[in-house]
């Protein structure tokens, strides 16, 4: 029994389609006029200051932003965090793959 070339390839079709959307919609939107990205952190700062009519400088957060003592420690942070995601992304897709083979 032949299957067609797309039945066999439907997750990396979709994949692709969505990719191609995303890079569209990127395109659009850089090139729609001036853009200014800004962190969430700023945002919300402001929105505070204006809701509560203090300035940006004078709010203090209620559960203060731990802050590491060098860089190199925020570096090793930043390390251990993108190292924890990818272990655990690799179990996952692992773990699929597993489960794929075992069926076939």
């Amino acid at each position: 029994m032949t299957t067609s070339f797309f039945a066999n390839r439907s997750l990396e079709i979709i994949t692709l389609v969505a990719i191609l959307l995303f890079i569209t919609l990127f395109l659009i939107t850089s090139f729609g006029g001036e853009h200014e990205f800004r962190g969430t952190d700023d945002l919300g700062s402001e929105l505070v200051a204006e809701l509560t009519g203090m300035t940006v400088d004078e709010y203090d957060p209620l559960i203060p932003q731990y802050e590491p003592p060098s860089k190199e420690i925020e570096a090793l942070l930043f390390a251990l965090q993108a190292s924890f995601g990818a272990l655990l992304l690799g179990l996952i897709f692992g773990y699929w793959l597993g489960q794929r083979k075992t069926e076939s």
